[in-house]
């Protein structure tokens, strides 16, 4: 309770720097990171709840009948309970709360509802208020992330065993799935990517029937939750004898270039650096063409959080992010090969969790 107590006092003071005297908490990630209720919503179009935090007084999370129990059981302060008439009762409480304007956070707020709410208060949007706190990880998160990838790896470890060649893809990611949740995981942290063969070459792949070959590459992009926190990692596996020459060499590059961007990362390096190093590396190789996406993000209670590893960022690595570094080459014609560490900005350079 007192995590979550000191998180919203940093809010608060973010939110008085901004001379903003409260803010509408609608991201399922940031409620729960800033009180510990409900961390996902059952779907995109139905919320569990919203929190209202304010510069100066209490705060207040709104709910409905369902969940008002595991509410009141974290949450210490007012909640207020709608049912039906949800745009009604939480329309008349941010009113009664006269605020001369409101934060909303415009990525996670219907347009439905912003109609709605404004006939009551004033709306202001914020970007990223509790995202940049998320930025970075204390003692106890970097507890929780080391031991969802150490679940990762082994997850990783076990599989050359469990990819049987003639298995679909889509059997490959049940299997996946079993050994994330026999190992403790709460569930996936995303839908597993499995690309045999060609369907490698796609960076999202999203598992089918075409199955797995008997010589011949497979990737592998998978991730668990576990206490609330995820993993994210990446293998491309060959199966059969010996690997080509060609996956050989491909895999040599994509590895040596994300073990430059990892000896890169330090406190104070600016992040969009790290992209550019990997993709002269790959220029010099005369394969950037086939690099075709970001080299990483942050992870934490999102798979895809802040910071992105990417050559529009504009910050730089600070103590406490941990983000994935993850290079990839892929060919329509043949498939891909990427692969992903996890990693932890540290007082003095980096560590691979």
């Amino acid at each position: 309770m007192i995590v979550f107590e000191q998180r919203r006092q940093a809010l608060k003071e973010s939110l008085r720097a901004r001379g903003l005297p409260a803010l509408l908490v609608s991201h399922a990630a940031n409620r729960w990171y800033l009180s510990g209720f409900e961390l996902a919503d059952s779907q995109c179009n139905e919320s569990a709840g919203w929190l209202v935090i304010t510069a100066h007084g209490g705060d207040t999370l709104l709910t409905d009948p369902r969940f008002e129990e595991a509410a009141r059981r974290v949450w210490p302060d007012e909640i207020v309970i709608y049912s039906s008439r949800k745009m009604e009762v939480v329309g008349a409480f941010l009113k009664s709360l006269n605020p001369p304007a409101l934060g909303f956070e415009p990525r996670s707020l219907c347009v439905r509802d912003y109609e709605r709410l404004r006939e009551f208060v004033a709306l202001t949007p914020t970007e990223g208020l509790v995202e940049d706190l998320r930025v970075i990880k204390d003692a106890d998160e970097i507890r929780r992330m080391e031991a969802s990838c150490v679940l990762n790896e082994r997850v990783m470890l076990a599989l050359p065993e469990r990819l049987v060649p003639g298995m679909t893809e889509a059997q490959a990611s049940w299997e996946v799935e079993r050994l994330f949740r026999e190992g403790g995981a709460s569930g996936l942290a995303f839908p597993t990517i499995v690309g045999a063969g060609v369907n490698a070459a796609l960076p999202h792949a999203e598992p089918g029937q075409d199955r797995l070959p008997a010589q011949g590459l497979v990737l592998v992009d998978a991730g668990g939750r576990l206490d609330a926190y995820c993993s994210d990692q990446t293998r491309t596996f060959w199966l059969g004898s010996e690997p080509s020459d060609r996956f050989r060499h491909v895999l040599a590059l994509v590895r040596e270039a994300q073990r430059r961007a990892i000896e890169y990362i330090r406190p104070g390096a600016p992040i969009a650096e790290s992209y550019h190093l990997v993709r002269r590396f790959f220029e010099e190789h005369g394969v950037a063409d086939r690099f075709t996406h970001g080299l990483g993000h942050g992870v934490g209670l999102e798979t895809h959080e802040a910071p992105s590893l990417s050559s529009q960022s504009r910050d730089v690595f600070r103590p406490g992010m941990v983000v994935t570094v993850e290079p990839g080459l892929y060919w329509p014609d043949w498939g891909g090969v990427r692969w992903e560490h996890m990693v932890l900005v540290t007082e003095d350079g980096c560590r691979v969790l």
